[in-house]
């Protein structure tokens, strides 16, 4: 088990994520207690030269807190797909960075039990100064696994990738969807017990979109833990066994994803159609 808290993160360098030795699946595989997360940003309005001069002079600085998170407690308990819906600025990604111990939490408690594997932003893990192979391998480590399993895996993510003409090239000329689709490749076939994705399930073309739903509807029937962002409400709402819905940091709903999404798209004004159930 892995138990992240405030105090015991100070000075804690970001990392890919956390792994943790292969858990039985039963109880809680994600339990987050009362996390808050505030950044500290500085910040000067319209500043000037002169107004620059005379703050470094009196060594002043301008400080804005913003509070990312506040108090969000809720658990999932092992083979359980929980869905994470809010709009933007709902504070949805720095959860999920949290949940991956990429980001510690200012105040609060998050225990992950099992091998962890994370999908988020484009790019996030991956060096685009190495190729597509190295970057394969990197992913692997951050995930636990050894060279050796690593080595077995690699056709396979390779072949789900469909990128065996460019593996030994640098991750700087992929294109978008070159980089996306290898990202998804690694993330899912690490075997986790555990999988983090944040806005990862639309990227690609038809093609590569129906391969990425077979793939996670294959996951889910082999018992694993998912946490997921999307703005595809209809995702959402096919995958997950639960959902929650944040507001401005603060988690102001927790229930059945359809539950969830009306109560999201009516305090948005718009109806649950094939457009806003698409991508918000």
């Amino acid at each position: 088990m892995i138990s992240l808290s405030a105090s015991e993160l100070v000075g804690a360098q970001a990392t890919p994520g956390p792994t943790a030795a292969a858990a039985a699946p039963t109880g809680v595989a994600i339990r987050v207690q009362n996390v808050h997360i505030t950044y500290r940003t500085s910040l000067q309005k319209n500043p000037t030269l002169k107004s620059a001069i005379v703050r470094l002079g009196r060594r002043e600085r301008v400080i804005r807190e913003v509070k990312a998170l506040q108090g969000v407690t809720f658990d999932v308990p092992h083979g359980k797909v929980m869905g994470v819906i809010g709009s933007n600025g709902a504070g949805k990604s720095t959860l999920m960075r949290t949940v991956a111990g990429i980001l510690p939490p200012s105040q609060g408690r998050i225990e992950v039990n099992g091998r962890v594997s994370t999908l988020l932003a484009l790019g996030v893990g991956f060096n685009s100064a190495l190729s597509g192979k190295e970057n394969v391998t990197l992913g692997g480590l951050a995930a636990g696994l050894t060279r050796a399993e690593i080595k077995a895996k690699y056709e396979e993510i390779t072949a789900f990738a469909e990128l065996e003409d460019f593996m030994d090239m640098p991750m700087r000329t992929y294109s978008s969807g070159m980089y996306s689709r290898l990202a998804f490749a690694v993330a899912v076939n690490m075997d986790p017990d555990i999988l983090i994705i944040d806005e990862a399930l639309s990227a690609g073309d038809a093609h590569f979109k129906k391969k990425a739903s077979d793939k996670m509807q294959e996951l889910v029937s082999k018992a694993r833990t998912m946490l997921v962002v999307s703005h595809a409400l209809g995702t959402i709402k096919e995958l997950c066994d639960e959902a929650i819905w944040l507001h401005k940091g603060k988690l102001v709903g927790r229930g059945t994803p359809e539950e969830m999404i009306s109560g999201y798209t009516k305090f948005l004004q718009v109806g649950e159609d094939a457009i806003t159930l698409e991508d918000f």
